[in-house]
């Protein structure tokens, strides 16, 4: 009788910029910062290390406390939106915004999270002032299509410069999670599960996450 045959183990891209001295930071944010606390040396068995950074750090998850003062910490929110079944569609070279219409081709059986990406190759070493952003009305529709969370490879769901944040007032009012500083450049267009779990910060308005796709297992 022949040996049954294991299913190979899922292919995995990891959808995470390196975290580090000189990552990009919205302007005025903290920059990440590490120092040795402890060393191992005579009388101390351990390395240890103390790190500064803002929770908006790399790839990260917003929570509603970042955009709404009555809004949730990271920490409160439920993970069920940061784990399961994605779609990474290509919107690459499309302008300042992420229209209805750059999405078109891919919206047949949508899952409930989404994820664009806009460049060839992300900005992971500089901070990128005219970054592409969400058009609101895009996030309403992708709402109205049963989306639940929606990531992009930049730094913010709106444009740099903007002080209304139109679009994150659509995650607000969408009840809508987001995650900002992908990394798709890797990836081709397509179904995934997304794994991209937050820690369980109880006062912050942010948390950097781990990102990984994996190939869909059936």
């Amino acid at each position: 009788m022949p040996t049954p045959t294991a299913p190979p183990e899922p292919a995995i891209w990891d959808i995470s910029p390196p975290v580090q001295a000189g990552s990009p930071v919205f302007p005025g944010d903290a920059p990440f910062g590490s120092i040795w606390a402890a060393r191992i040396g005579p009388g101390c068995p351990v390395n240890v290390s103390t790190l500064t950074l803002s929770p908006h750090t790399g790839a990260h998850a917003d929570a509603p406390l970042h955009y709404d003062d009555s809004g949730a910490a990271i920490g409160a929110l439920p993970l069920a939106p940061y784990i399961g079944p994605c779609r990474v569609i290509h919107a690459i070279g499309c302008g300042p915004l992420v229209q209805w219409q750059h999405l078109a081709h891919a919206l047949a059986g949508l899952p409930p999270r989404v994820l664009v990406r806009t460049m060839h190759h992300a900005a992971v070493a500089r901070w990128d002032p005219d970054l592409t952003a969400f058009a609101p009305e895009t996030l309403e529709a992708l709402a109205e299509h049963g989306v639940r969370l929606v990531g992009i490879d930049t730094a913010s769901v709106d444009p740099a410069s903007s002080k209304t944040l139109e679009s994150h007032q659509v995650l607000r009012r969408r009840d809508l999670r987001v995650l900002e500083n992908l990394v798709l450049d890797d990836v081709p267009e397509g179904d995934y599960e997304l794994i991209a779990l937050p820690l369980k910060l109880t006062t912050a308005d942010a948390s950097p996450v781990r990102a990984i796709l994996r190939t869909l297992t059936r």
